[in-house]
């Protein structure tokens, strides 16, 4: 880690950027789901649920653009070595000549793509599936700018880097996307099904994804400590991998609590009490998210744990 302000500024721009990215998929997810549940109709109690789902994820997709954006130019001033406002003209060259820049022109693309798979969506549904599958694809090879890059093109680590990023963005966005804008539309009585339904949509959604982040996760962990537990204590990115570590399973603890006590309660007394515990637990869980989400962009910008011992 650094006390370098470029290095905070492309650690947050990062985390925004991730952010966004579930942000947009999870809003994708609900406005699909929502949409099926007729919820786009004029006079459906769910209708606005379904408006806040689909536009998180326009609005996603176009932040994450604009953090892809910034996050080259910082790039490009940290490589170069020229004044931030001066960095302008090694953007070209970062983007052109680095394997980072040929990840980043990957991922932007991804980018363009889930906008137009969201503006193009149909009217009354969720954005145009086909494209923005591809576009959340080739957003997530963002995992060829970090370090699973080190092990070369299209190797086994740049894969399964990009399962957990999309498998994170996932979990992430769903749980985001429900507890901060998409649920609370549903809480009045009359929409009180729809929110039963989508809330066993999203645990089961969420279930699957936190089961390849975990996976996957391990993977990670044993690639970037190289085989050995010991930067887990000397080094600043061992640090913040524990740190991640433990938001991650308190976040886990609190999804848990949700789908094995609360939403079975729920369930059977579909009561507007029990629909706000559920929110609220969810709510907490979010946060959690957001910092693992930051955790996650202080060790991609660190140095892995093995390179930090030598």
């Amino acid at each position: 880690m650094s006390d370098d302000p470029l290095w905070f500024a492309q650690v947050l721009i990062a985390a925004l950027g991730d952010i966004a990215f579930a942000c947009t998929l999870g809003g994708a997810f609900l406005s699909v789901w929502l949409s099926k549940e007729n919820a786009a109709a004029p006079v459906s109690p769910a209708r606005l649920g379904w408006v806040r789902a689909r536009r998180l994820s326009t609005d996603g997709a176009v932040v994450l653009a604009v953090a892809d954006l910034v996050l080259v130019w910082l790039q490009a001033a940290s490589m170069s070595g020229a004044p931030l406002f001066q960095a302008f003209d090694a953007v070209v060259t970062v983007i052109t000549g680095t394997h980072a820049g040929t990840g980043w022109a990957i991922a932007f693309a991804g980018s363009m793509l889930l906008i137009l798979a969201t503006a193009l969506g149909k009217p009354k549904g969720g954005p145009r599936v086909g494209l923005f599958a591809v576009g959340a694809l080739v957003a997530a090879g963002k995992a060829s700018v970090g370090h699973a890059a080190n092990a070369g093109a299209f190797s086994l680590a740049e894969g399964v880097q990009t399962v957990h990023l999309l498998a994170t963005a996932v979990w992430g966005g769903l749980v985001i996307a429900s507890a901060w804008r998409v649920l609370p539309a549903l809480g009045t009585s009359l929409a009180q099904a729809f929110l039963i339904r989508i809330a066993g949509k999203v645990s089961t959604a969420a279930v699957v994804a936190v089961s390849l982040v975990i996976l996957t996760g391990i993977y990670n962990v044993w690639h970037g400590l190289g085989g050995s537990g010991q930067a887990l204590e000397t080094s600043g990115w061992g640090h913040a991998l524990v740190v991640k570590g433990v938001l991650i399973g308190t976040a886990l603890l609190l999804g848990a609590m949700n789908r094995w006590s609360v939403m079975p309660r729920l369930q059977r007394t579909a009561s507007t009490v029990d629909a706000h515990t559920f929110t609220g637990i969810m709510r907490m869980e979010a946060l959690l998210i957001v910092a693992v989400f930051v955790a996650a962009a202080v060790l991609s910008h660190s140095v892995p744990g093995f390179s930090a011992m030598g």
